[in-house]
């Protein structure tokens, strides 16, 4: 993966997951930025393969997701308490990091994630950036 598409995978990702967040709760941190950020860029990753299909995109982005998000919360959560979020009150959570509801819509929205990074993939291949 060439240095154009890691960055506009994690740019985008940054700033679509903080602009989601902003819309959702009224707010964001910026480790979420950065998390949003990685995540694009290792979705990118997964839907440049040939032969993925949208489903088991979405199912092992949804892990991905899901598994970052717990580490993530490990470390800003716990760790260093800054409390950025807690599902401690929405059901079937894990230590108040991850929860079944957010698992689902991360595979949600691997929908359109799956359809930008093909986009940017088809963009940056027809325009010869890389």
């Amino acid at each position: 993966m060439k240095t154009a598409e890691f960055s506009i995978s994690f740019l985008m990702g940054f700033f679509i997951y903080s602009m989601i967040e902003i819309i959702n709760r009224g707010y964001t941190h910026w480790t979420m930025g950065l998390t949003g950020g990685i995540v694009l860029m290792i979705l990118y990753l997964i839907n440049s393969s040939s032969g993925i299909t949208l489903i088991k995109s979405c199912f092992i982005g949804a892990i991905f997701i899901t598994s970052t998000e717990f580490f993530v919360g490990l470390i800003v959560n716990r760790f260093l308490e800054w409390n950025v979020w807690d599902y401690s009150e929405v059901p079937l959570n894990v230590m108040g990091q991850i929860c079944l509801p957010f698992t689902l819509a991360w595979f949600i929205l691997c929908i359109p994630a799956y359809f930008l990074c093909r986009f940017i993939h088809d963009q940056l291949r027809r325009d010869c950036f890389i």
